[in-house]
């Protein structure tokens, strides 16, 4: 144990890295496994479209969704999510909703909105469109 001690306080900054990297570990676990959404990869988002009738919801700006978006997406703004207004999804709340942006990490949030709104079954699409160009899956150019 004396060993121990002596480690840590010779190498003061290296056991602060490594304690502060395992705690933020811990908390990402732990936030993912409470999250109120699901991430889910490319061909678990081709199922549940395809299978299980589920819906995309791309949020990204307007000229990125006409540069290319999933087909049958809906344009839903975060802003939009935010203040409630997703008429176009209130009839789907018990189909899958698969929340998709550009990295994956902004639809979050609208996910998680989503959740607390009543919507059954949310998703993220694993690192957003990224991970569907990298799947070659297809995309829509153009206006829907």
């Amino acid at each position: 144990m004396q060993e121990y001690i002596e480690f840590f306080q010779q190498n003061m900054l290296l056991s602060v890295v490594w304690i502060f990297i395992f705690v933020t570990l811990i908390v990402t676990i732990f936030k993912s496994s409470t999250a109120a959404f699901k991430t889910i990869t490319a061909s678990q988002a081709t199922f549940l479209i395809n299978k299980e009738n589920g819906v995309v919801v791309d949020i990204r700006s307007k000229d990125e969704f006409k540069s290319g978006h999933i087909t049958d997406a809906l344009h839903i703004l975060p802003s939009e999510i935010k203040e409630g207004q997703v008429a176009s999804l209130e009839k789907r709340k018990s189909d899958p909703i698969i929340v998709v942006c550009k990295t994956g990490q902004t639809a979050r949030e609208s996910a998680n909105l989503l959740a607390k709104s009543g919507f059954e079954k949310v998703n993220v699409l694993k690192n957003g469109l990224i991970s569907w160009n990298e799947a070659n899956l297809p995309l829509v150019r153009g206006k829907k």
